[in-house]
């Protein structure tokens, strides 16, 4: 049985609330470093992440109202490179990232249970559960947050089984 989405809100919540004071601790004159020109700085990272809640978002609203989800594939590495994350004030990343993440929580709390079995297909994959796909989006977010922070967040990936 998958996770509950007030379960999975309430993981977000406070994985948002644990990482938030790390990632303003960093100094911002190094946030924009890329360690090699084919790795993404910390602040491409965190933009990611912001594609991710972006992206996310449609779908988890969509498939909630539709009872299931057909979606484009995210093409990550245009997207980051597009939207030139390096130039942008790694507080306002921060800020806006934690903000983006709590409305999520919040969402992800307000669907409906009969939601969570609700078919998602994404860029052709198989399908996956409403209730996998939000899980699976706070398990990424920690993977990421990692990266940054170099700290491990409690993870609860779910299995595609």
């Amino acid at each position: 049985m998958s996770a509950s989405f007030s379960a999975i809100a309430t993981d977000l919540k406070k994985t948002v609330t644990q990482a938030k004071p790390l990632l303003e601790e960093l100094d911002s004159t190094n946030t924009a470093f890329r360690p090699t020109p084919k790795k993404w700085s910390k602040n491409e990272i965190l933009g990611h992440l912001l594609d991710s809640a972006s992206n996310n978002h449609q779908r988890f609203v969509r498939a909630a109202l539709q009872g299931e989800l057909d979606f484009p594939r995210y093409e990550q590495d245009s997207w980051v490179e597009l939207q030139r994350f390096n130039d942008l004030e790694w507080k306002f990343l921060v800020e806006y990232w934690a903000n983006y993440n709590i409305l999520l929580a919040h969402l992800i709390g307000a669907l409906p249970d009969n939601a969570l079995e609700a078919p998602c297909r994404i860029g052709g994959n198989p399908p996956v559960t409403l209730a996998w796909l939000a899980a699976d989006y706070v398990a990424h977010l920690k993977h990421h947050l990692k990266q940054i922070v170099g700290r491990e967040f409690e993870t609860g990936h779910p299995s595609k089984a």
